[in-house]
């Protein structure tokens, strides 16, 4: 009789797993995030991220404006570690240049640099190197030791040919990191963490909270009551905003506390701008939320978005090291913007002259997102 039940089991089985593959047919939607997706990732996270840091953008402030400084530019430039981006005239636009991202490396040529080449003596200079990326920093600092090595030695040379050689080394090429000294990967990594689950909670809750209310039918009891939708929408939008402060401040008290990361900048900027984030951020969760059917699509269309985020924002890998047409995708991602944010308030102590750029971004994002959001979340209403 067992032998029998076991083999009724088995032809009972089938039905159901054919049923099975019927539904997932007709739900087009899962099934494309099942098979197209994986693979659209799979080409665009194979192709973008590199660790392979090259064309760091660098000034230049060249103070000796002789032929023997243009060769060591022309030598940092060749290397391909640096690309020259623009000269600067003080040492003070060369440290702003640094701080609001528009070079991450700046190169002080001081004026006797010349005559010490000219007197085969040692010549000296200095990198100033943005350290708030340990990565990308290192390949600089080695790139630029490399390049002055190389250039050392082509002096060395000619001097041996010409006689009366020392064996002073030619070319001395003094490294200062800046922001992290230290190179340490925590101060880099813990500021992310902020945008990171700001990113996961508002985008992740909200998304499976608005179509859980929607498979339930409490959102269309909701819509009959006297309540109008902006007042029903932003009833169900705050909270969260609140969410996004309380998980900020205790992850910037822990890091502070546990890995000395710390605040050089102004605290009420940051959570001004971390408002801006915060509601884009809303409003991606809310836009999945009018795309998704079942809470699984919400989940499965959350993690669609927040693995470019993670991957292509800068978080883990450096941007400057990937292809171009990822840096202009990575430029659409909110958490992009807010990365520069973070770091730039935490680690350099900038202020909103350096940060007015990120924080218009991040506004255009809100109100772009939440406008086609609400716009679409109207009509799934109706």
């Amino acid at each position: 009789m067992s032998a029998v039940r076991d083999r009724l089991a088995r032809w009972r089985f089938w039905p159901m797993l054919w049923k099975e593959f019927i539904q997932m047919r007709r739900d087009r939607l899962t099934l494309l995030m099942m098979t197209a997706l994986p693979a659209a990732q799979l080409l665009l996270f194979g192709y973008a991220i590199q660790t392979d840091v090259r064309h760091l953008p660098m000034v230049v402030l060249d103070e000796s404006r002789s032929q023997a400084s243009r060769q060591l530019t022309q030598a940092m430039v060749t290397s391909d570690v640096f690309r020259l981006v623009g000269e600067v005239a003080t040492r003070g636009a060369a440290r702003t240049a640094v701080e609001r991202g528009t070079a991450r490396a700046a190169l002080v040529i001081p004026p006797e640099y010349h005559r010490d080449i000219a007197r085969r003596a040692t010549a000296r200079a200095q990198l100033l190197v943005d350290a708030a990326d340990p990565q990308a920093s290192a390949s600089a600092m080695s790139g630029a030791q490399l390049a002055a090595q190389a250039l050392g030695a082509q002096l060395l040379a000619e001097r041996i040919g010409t006689g009366g050689a020392t064996l002073a080394a030619p070319i001395e090429l003094r490294v200062r990191p800046w922001y992290n000294p230290e190179q340490r990967s925590a101060l880099f990594i813990v500021p992310g963490v902020v945008g990171v689950l700001l990113t996961i909670t508002m985008t992740l809750i909200t998304s499976t909270a608005i179509v859980r209310e929607r498979e339930r039918g409490t959102l269309e009891q909701l819509i009959v009551t006297p309540i109008d939708r902006t007042s029903l929408m932003l009833g169900k939008l705050v909270p969260f905003v609140l969410v996004g402060y309380v998980q900020m401040s205790v992850v910037l008290t822990l890091g502070h506390l546990f890995f000395r990361v710390p605040v050089e900048g102004s605290l009420a900027l940051l959570y001004a701008l971390a408002l801006v984030f915060i509601v884009a951020s809303l409003g991606v969760g809310l836009l999945i939320s009018t795309v998704a059917r079942t809470q699984a699509q919400a989940i499965q269309l959350s993690f669609f978005f927040m693995l470019p985020n993670i991957l292509l924002s800068g978080y883990i890998f450096p941007r400057v090291a990937m292809p171009e047409p990822a840096q202009w995708l990575g430029a659409f991602l909110p958490l992009t913007w807010f990365l520069e944010v973070l770091r730039g308030v935490l680690l350099k102590g900038v202020g909103v002259d350096a940060l007015w750029d990120e924080g218009a971004v991040l506004a255009v994002f809100a109100v772009v997102l939440v406008a086609v959001s609400v716009r679409r979340f109207a009509k799934t209403l109706d």
